[in-house]
C-alpha cells in the first residue's frame, strides 16, 4: 500500500511539472556579439543605470548597466507579443526608464531583471553577457 502511494505521489509531482513547464513565446536566435563600450554609440554604458540599444535577437537587444561590474541584456521583443506583431519593439518608459513598454498590449517589463509588472506571463529574454573589466562586453546565447 506504501509503495502505491508512493508511486502515484511521484507520477502526480512529475506530471504537474511536465505541464507548467511552458515554452519561452520569443523565438531564440543564435548570435554572438561584441560591443566596445568606449565608442560613442555606447558612452550610456559607461556609467551604472546607463542602457544602449544593440542589434541581434530577434527584435534588437537592450544592455543594461546593473551595477558596476553588472550588466544584462534582454531581447526587445514583447513576451506579450509572440508573434511580433507591433511594429515598435520594447523601448523605456518616459517617466521611468527601469520599465520597457510594450505599446501595442500595453505590458511593462522590468529593465533590472526582466520579470513582468503587467499584461504578460512571460518576462523577456535574457541572453548572456560577458565583461573583460575594460571596455569590451560580449553578449551570446
Amino acid at each position: 500500500m506504501k509503495v502505491r502511494f508512493i508511486v502515484l505521489l511521484l507520477f502526480g509531482i512529475f506530471g504537474a511539472a511536465c505541464t507548467s513547464n511552458k515554452n519561452h513565446p520569443v523565438p531564440s536566435v543564435p548570435f554572438d556579439i561584441a560591443i566596445d563600450i568606449s565608442l560613442p554609440a555606447y558612452d550610456d554604458l559607461i556609467g551604472v543605470s546607463g542602457f544602449a540599444f544593440v542589434n541581434g535577437g530577434s527584435r534588437g537587444i537592450i544592455v543594461y548597466r546593473r551595477g558596476i561590474d553588472d550588466f544584462v541584456a534582454f531581447d526587445r521583443h514583447s513576451p506579450a507579443d509572440p508573434a511580433g506583431n507591433c511594429a515598435n519593439p520594447l523601448t523605456p518608459n518616459s517617466d521611468n526608464f527601469l520599465l520597457l513598454d510594450d505599446i501595442c498590449n500595453d505590458a511593462q517589463f522590468s529593465l533590472y531583471d526582466g520579470s513582468p509588472i503587467s499584461d504578460s506571463e512571460f518576462g523577456l529574454r535574457q541572453y548572456q553577457v560577458a565583461w573583460d573589466g575594460n571596455t569590451a562586453i560580449r553578449i551570446f546565447n
